[in-house]
């Protein structure tokens, strides 16, 4: 089937995001470990990626948990510190399908105003020719609400779609209403599908 539009997760496809990293960085393998074991912070994360308050929902995990409310408040004050760096390969990427006039849409579980800080630090995170952020929509993947929203608000068909997430229930979902995907593992795989479906030559996808 050719593919009428390339859809895109963002973290860990666009934008690298191992929140661990930033801890062991900052505080240590050992605080990070006792942190992560005694708080699920990527639970909260949840939270935030269904439309909750960013601030708001960080800042009252902290208080439930004042013996690492230092740590628990770096989710959201040194956020653009965790959501970093970029997969620049993978901007480039998105930078040749737009050159190709191929329309690129963003499709994340990413909170409202994360994402807008994101988009204010990233100028990739501004280029789709449509978002679908789980915060706005108020739905998060695998369910198949969102990628139904999707569907509907592009008018394309599933079978014209070509997805790329780093999750595997992710893409299971996808592939499950028929839609034609990826399972990113890194730039270059990536790069090579989009040169397989013809869709980039292999400079384009560099």
């Amino acid at each position: 089937m050719p593919i009428k539009a390339v859809v895109f997760d963002i973290g860990n496809v666009l934008i690298e995001w191992q929140p661990e990293q930033y801890y062991d960085r900052v505080y240590g393998a050992d605080r990070r470990k006792a942190l992560f074991d005694a708080v699920d912070l990527h639970g909260m994360n949840e939270l935030i990626d269904q439309g909750q308050p960013f601030k708001e929902v960080i800042y009252d995990w902290a208080e439930q948990h004042p013996e690492f409310a230092t740590e628990i408040r770096d989710w959201h004050d040194a956020w653009i510190t965790l959501a970093a760096p970029p997969i620049w390969h993978s901007v480039r990427i998105l930078r040749s399908l737009r050159l190709r006039l191929m329309p690129v849409f963003a499709l994340s579980n990413f909170g409202v105003e994360n994402f807008e800080l994101a988009q204010s630090h990233y100028d990739f995170l501004n280029e789709f020719d449509q978002e679908f952020i789980s915060g706005r929509l108020k739905v998060t993947k695998p369910s198949a609400d969102i990628y139904a929203q999707v569907e509907t608000a592009c008018g394309i068909a599933p079978e014209d779609l070509l997805f790329t997430d780093d999750r595997a229930e992710n893409i299971k979902a996808a592939q499950e209403l028929g839609w034609q995907t990826h399972l990113f593992d890194g730039p270059e795989g990536w790069a090579e599908r989009l040169v397989s479906e013809g869709i980039l030559s292999s400079e384009e996808a560099a």
